[in-house]
């Protein structure tokens, strides 16, 4: 995957990251996928080349094919082909052509994804839902023909990719070429140590705290290096949306496209504290504002609880600029997606809530996130998807 031309800056980057590992950033991607029979990424027979804005500072948006089947259950590819497990559990066969499908909540459907992979030997791959899908209950995730685990990719794979879908909240309206997974590639092993993160977060403050940068000793970093982070109940009315029930249809692919009274319910925060109702999904935002410098990438992970009240966090990779202005990076706060289990639980104002694990990218991208783009999250507070509206 040779690069194109870049600025002095970006080259000395490069270099610097060479000897260790890195996520390829945005002229990497579309250097890969420049060559739509020999570049590490290609269009599946059939499939439009991949379009200009599909490639991301330091991720790739993958597209839906023409097909979704519904399937009596999910299940990994390691051993038997994708093909044979169809055969046994899908249950019907809808077409995403034209206007799309209707896939209906609780069920689950596997459609193929436009792009396939052929990855040099030291390059292997990743996988987060995009925001807009965690923001509307869209439970998905990727599976790789003959590899154990969802969401990645062996180094130097070969091979169709395929997504599974489950809409929980809303029945949702998708259509072939719809973004609903991105991908990023690397090399090596990329993230940040506690003890990198914690020279880093000296030189460049990685949170802030309303217009302050959370002093240094103030912040946790577990010791796998994730940086600990809190729920922001105070002072936002509502403090959060909840998913309500019997709904009409989402369209996923369209925006400002329906009332979000109609689709989300306002909680607001008694005396800072909030109870979730089992079974319901919530969408919170963090106390702190997040910062992700032009050279790093971060994936935003649960906290362990430890007796398993929560699921958190579908969708958790933020690509580098995420909350970062030049002259004065105040930060840009995460948005939480939330679901109870099993019995009432109560969050409250502060409570330690998800974490950010950071990663070295292979220099700072050519656009960062948000810029020339008429709207993006990276100014978002308690924001929902974009096919919602507030009117």
């Amino acid at each position: 995957m040779e690069r194109s031309s870049q600025p002095e800056a970006s080259r000395a980057d490069a270099r610097a990251a060479a000897d260790t590992g890195h996520i390829l950033v945005d002229r990497e991607l579309r250097a890969a996928v420049a060559d739509a029979r020999q570049g590490a990424v290609r269009v599946a027979a059939g499939a439009p080349a991949v379009a200009p804005d599909q490639v991301q500072p330091a991720s790739l948006d993958l597209r839906l094919g023409a097909v979704a089947y519904r399937i009596r259950s999910g299940f990994l590819p390691e051993r038997t082909p994708v093909s044979e497990r169809l055969a046994e559990l899908a249950t019907a066969e809808l077409s995403l052509e034209g206007g799309g499908a209707v896939l209906e909540r609780g069920l689950v459907y596997l459609v193929p994804i436009e792009e396939e992979l052929d990855l040099p030997a030291e390059v292997w791959g990743r996988f987060n839902p995009r925001s807009s899908t965690g923001r509307c209950d869209v439970f998905t995730r990727v599976l790789v023909p003959g590899h154990p685990s969802f969401d990645e990719t062996p180094a130097g794979y070969r091979g169709k990719l395929w997504l599974e879908i489950a809409p929980l909240s809303f029945p949702v309206r998708l259509a072939r070429g719809d973004r609903l997974t991105q991908l990023r590639l690397q090399r090596g092993a990329a993230r940040l140590t506690r003890q990198e993160l914690r020279v880093r977060y000296n030189e460049t403050p990685l949170c802030y705290e309303g217009e302050r940068p959370i002093d240094e000793e103030d912040v946790r970093i577990d010791e796998d290096g994730g940086l600990l982070l809190r729920v922001g109940l105070a002072g936002r009315s509502p403090c959060a949306w909840r998913a309500a029930l019997g709904t009409d249809v989402v369209s996923f692919g369209a925006e400002d496209a329906h009332p979000a009274e109609d689709f989300w319910e306002p909680v607001h925060a008694k005396i800072d504290h909030c109870v979730l109702e089992p079974g319901r999904f919530y969408i919170f935002a963090s106390r702190e504002r997040i910062v992700i410098p032009p050279d790093l990438a971060a994936e935003m992970l649960p906290v362990d609880v430890g007796i398993g009240e929560l699921r958190n966090n579908y969708a958790g990779f933020f690509d580098p600029g995420f909350g970062w202005r030049e002259a004065e990076p105040r930060g840009t706060p995460a948005v939480l997606e939330v679901r109870a289990h099993d019995v009432p639980f109560l969050i409250e104002e502060g409570q330690v809530f998800f974490r950010l694990r950071f990663f070295r990218t292979s220099g700072r991208p050519d656009v960062l996130y948000g810029e020339g783009r008429v709207r993006s999250y990276g100014d978002q507070d308690l924001t929902l998807g974009r096919m919602f509206r507030g009117d």
